[in-house]
């Protein structure tokens, strides 16, 4: 039987519901997603790091986990937050359920409550802290101080690798810089027979230029752009390197800081892999997966070197750029994907097609 559980809000709203995972206690920056599948993408999305997540849609867990679907080696949010637990999945590719991947994993869940009705209080006040506990006797005032003093500390430096890596291929060299990579941002290269390596958030300009790549990515990841001052200054010597250079994400909102830009954070975010966003030159509307909290403020960008490229169909933010004096395009969503639908994945030819342009091998 599963145990009661709480969630508590910051401005004292409490949600009763039942335990799934692991049972105990845990504090997060409560966040919503808005896809109907993608559940274990979604936990292990290093971008996610320090959140509980809350799926809006209802029954969550019906084709169970297996271990071909990561984003990363382990689940990223600190809780997880449904409607309903699917307790006997179906899924010829299924290994375990919803239920014994967190338990594994020790990430508190909880499920039961009105999904609609907190997705509304964030919609309307703006992404809050909030606890999640098995603990149902507790100072319900001394809590909420507690969730109002948390923070995500250095949520790049927790995610990104500690060492570089390589996955050889037999194209063009790739230099992914590590702020929270995908799993599939870094499949999508190997697919396109490149020759990935892997390189940690903060390291040195020169040792990346040193491997002399034909290209660089700066990957997705969490927390604020503009604490991650270190990897801006590596960024800003990258780009005077004239090497092709592709954002996206937090990559994407670094490279704009390291061009003098401005960014800000946005009410609730975007998460979720059906956000409709324009190709401005394209003059064509794709359907995409993103998760983020920031945007670049439009207003900060120099027109003189910078042009919008893509913008968001449903708040009119920016959500791709383009740099008229370097080799350089960024975007705010995942055109790799997963989840979500793959009709961005063009950027990533593109990419390539820019470098093989430059003069260098075939992909």
């Amino acid at each position: 039987m599963m145990k009661p559980a709480i969630l508590l809000l910051e401005d004292g709203t409490i949600f009763r519901g039942t335990n799934f995972g692991i049972e105990g206690e845990v504090i997060g920056e409560i966040v919503f997603n808005t896809g109907m599948t993608g559940y274990q993408e979604i936990l292990t999305d290093p971008s996610y790091y320090g959140q509980i997540v809350t799926m809006t849609y209802p029954l969550i867990g019906n084709y169970g986990v297996n271990i071909e679907d990561l984003e990363s080696t382990r689940p990223m949010v600190k809780g997880f937050i449904i409607r309903e637990l699917c307790k006997a999945p179906s899924n010829w590719r299924a290994t375990e359920t919803l239920n014994e991947y967190l338990e594994k994993n020790k990430i508190i869940g909880l499920e039961g409550i009105d999904t609609r009705a907190l997705t509304r209080i964030i919609r309307d006040n703006g992404t809050m802290n909030g606890l999640i506990t098995t603990n149902t006797d507790i100072d319900i005032n001394k809590k909420i101080e507690e969730i109002k003093k948390y923070q995500i500390e250095k949520p790049v430096e927790e995610v990104t690798c500690k060492q570089p890596y390589s996955h050889k291929g037999n194209g063009l060299k790739v230099a992914v810089i590590d702020l929270g990579v995908k799993t599939n941002i870094i499949r999508s290269l190997i697919k396109r027979n490149c020759d990935v390596t892997v390189f940690p958030a903060n390291t040195p300009a020169d040792i990346i230029l040193n491997e002399k790549p034909d290209g660089i990515l700066l990957s997705n990841g969490p927390g604020n752009p503009k604490d991650c001052k270190e990897i801006i200054e590596n960024t800003k010597k990258l780009l005077h390197s004239n090497k092709h250079v592709f954002g996206i994400c937090l990559g994407h909102q670094i490279i704009a800081l390291a061009h003098g830009a401005d960014t800000e954070r946005l009410k609730y975010g975007h998460r979720g892999c059906n956000h409709p966003v324009k190709d401005l030159k394209k003059d064509l509307t794709y359907i995409t997966s993103q998760n983020h909290g920031y945007t670049i403020i439009p207003d900060s960008l120099d027109k003189e070197i910078a042009e919008i490229s893509h913008i968001s169909m449903n708040d009119g933010t920016i959500e791709g750029v383009r740099y008229k004096n370097k080799p350089v395009f960024t975007v705010q969503f995942h055109p790799e994907a997963s989840p979500g639908p793959k009709d961005t994945a063009y950027l990533m030819d593109e990419f390539i097609e820019l470098m093989k342009n430059h003069g260098k091998e075939k992909c």
